[in-house]
C-alpha cells in the first residue's frame, strides 16, 4: 500500500501535461506578447541612443590640485617607497627607484608646475607612465583611480602642458609637453 501512496503523490506533483496541438491558456499566451512587445521597444530605442566618445584618464592629487593622464600612458602605480636621491639631478627630480627590473626616474609635478607642497611625506603613490620609449614616474599624494571623461565636456585647459580640464577642475596632463626627466636637462643646455 505505501507504494501506492508514493505512486499518488508523484502523480499530484507532475503538472498537467498539454496535448500536442492543444491551444496554449490565453493567460500565458498574453504574457508572452507583453513580454516580447517590451524586448521589441528596448531593442528599437538602443539603436537611437547616441555614444558618447570618452576619455579614459588615472586621477590622482598632488599640491592640491587634481591631474589626470591618459590610461594608455599608465604601466603601474606603486607605493612611494625605496626612492633614491640622485644626485646633480634637476629640481623636479625626486630620485630614482627600481621597479620591475628597471629604474624608473620619479618627477615631482609640484615643482613641474609650480604647485604649493611640502615634502616627501606628502607624496604617498607613483604613477609609473610611458611616453614613447621613456619610462618615468610622477609622484602623487594620492590616487583617485581610473575615470571615464565624457569628450563634450571636456574643454580647454590654461596655458602649459595641459590636454583638457573638466567641469569638476580636474586637468588632463599631456605627458608629451611635460617632458620625462630629460626635459630639465634639454632647458639647462
Amino acid at each position: 500500500m505505501a507504494s501506492d501512496e508514493v505512486k499518488v503523490n508523484s502523480d499530484a506533483q507532475q503538472p498537467a501535461l498539454r496535448p500536442e496541438g492543444a491551444p496554449e491558456r490565453s493567460e500565458s499566451a498574453d504574457k508572452r506578447r507583453e513580454v516580447l512587445g517590451a524586448r521589441a521597444r528596448a531593442l528599437a530605442e538602443s539603436r537611437h541612443e547616441v555614444h558618447h566618445e570618452v576619455l579614459s584618464v588615472l586621477a590622482f592629487q598632488v599640491g592640491g590640485e587634481r591631474y589626470a593622464v591618459r590610461i594608455e600612458h599608465v604601466d603601474h602605480v606603486l607605493e612611494a617607497r625605496g626612492i633614491c636621491s640622485l644626485p646633480g639631478a634637476p629640481p623636479h627630480v625626486l630620485g630614482a627607484l627600481a621597479s620591475r627590473s628597471r629604474v624608473v626616474p620619479v618627477l615631482d609635478l609640484r615643482q613641474l608646475l609650480g604647485l604649493e607642497g611640502g615634502g616627501m611625506s606628502d607624496l604617498g603613490k607613483i604613477v609609473v607612465v610611458e611616453v614613447g620609449e621613456e619610462c618615468f614616474g610622477l609622484a602623487a599624494e594620492t590616487v583617485e583611480g581610473r575615470k571615464e571623461l565624457p569628450k563634450t565636456e571636456l574643454s580647454q585647459p590654461p596655458p602649459g602642458p595641459f590636454l583638457y580640464l573638466t567641469p569638476d577642475r580636474l586637468t588632463v596632463l599631456e605627458l608629451e609637453q611635460l617632458g620625462g626627466p630629460a626635459a630639465g636637462r634639454q632647458a639647462r643646455e
